[in-house]
């Protein structure tokens, strides 16, 4: 790695641009939602980093598989299947309805029979896809860059993942709140929290500690990495983090450990300096709320 494979991404400079891109991934990501098989966890819902953009993978329909993808270097939204039927969407210059609207039409022609929720899922945004003629911003590099320090995070995230044998998430990138993610889980079952949505409920029916990247919101107006440990052990703050610039947080009234992006992209081994945060940030949470790590790490 080096500066140009991790340049500056200030939330500021194209959180617009951003918000518009989270409300495109929405679009493609409730469509896998809709019709692939529900996996626990809500693993059925991400998007996965390719090397093009963002991608949902192979989804089943009615008439075989199909993929959605987000190409981030053409900028345009392609659709395949396994008839060998391509069709390609434009995205910088239509409004969120416009974008919708050719979706929807493209899946029909494909013979998908998919109605989704059309509504923002919390995020900025409220208005109805169909309706969204709003959030028009797209700055198509900034929207590379993005997708690019994206392509640098998510192998390092799979050397960490590769290191745990018990069960464990994809790395994915999760459109309601926009971040990057992998999640290791103790085995051990939660204690149920009924004033919960189901949502949530499902997300953390099991012990985890969850690690990720988002490029920031309003509560972390910056790009950041952070880990955390649900439930949340006492103590959890005691525990030191590497590198030295990582430092414990809050994030709904419980500890998170944050690693600014800005302090990363300047390490001198980023690749092994994010490493560390990741292994530090979970030893502990796991050795706080008593995990078996033998049983679990490789």
């Amino acid at each position: 790695m080096d500066a140009e494979d991790l340049p500056a991404m200030p939330l500021a400079e194209w959180e617009d641009t951003r918000l518009r891109l989270q409300l495109m991934c929405q679009i493609v990501g409730k469509v896998r939602l809709k019709l692939h098989p529900f996996i626990n966890h809500w693993w059925h819902v991400p998007l996965y980093v390719s090397s093009r953009g963002l991608t949902t993978g192979a989804i089943p329909y009615q008439e075989g598989l199909m993929d959605l993808e987000l190409d981030l270097l053409d900028h345009h939204l392609t659709i395949r299947s396994d008839e060998g039927d391509k069709l390609e969407i434009p995205i910088i210059k239509l409004p969120i309805c416009d974008f919708y609207g050719e979706v929807m039409d493209a899946l029909n022609d494909l013979g998908a029979e998919v109605k989704i929720l059309a509504t923002p899922y919390k995020c900025k945004s409220d208005i109805p896809f169909a309706q969204d003629s709003k959030h028009l911003a797209y700055d198509p590099s900034a929207v590379t860059r993005a997708w690019r320090v994206l392509g640098q995070i998510e192998p390092i995230f799979k050397e960490f993942r590769s290191r745990f044998v018990g069960k464990c998430s994809p790395v994915h990138m999760f459109w309601h709140s926009f971040d990057l993610a992998v999640t290791r889980f103790s085995g051990r079952p939660a204690p149920v929290h009924q004033e919960w949505d189901k949502v949530t409920q499902e997300a953390y029916s099991h012990e985890v500690n969850s690690a990720g990247f988002w490029f920031g919101d309003d509560n972390t107006p910056e790009p950041m990495f952070y880990s955390y440990t649900s439930p949340s052990p006492e103590g959890l703050t005691d525990a030191s983090l590497k590198p030295k610039e990582a430092f414990w947080g809050t994030s709904n009234g419980s500890p998170m450990a944050l690693y600014r992006y800005e302090d990363w992209r300047k390490a001198a081994d980023p690749e092994q300096a994010l490493l560390d945060f990741l292994q530090s940030s979970y030893e502990a949470g796991a050795d706080k709320a008593k995990w078996d790590r033998r049983a679990v790490e490789r």
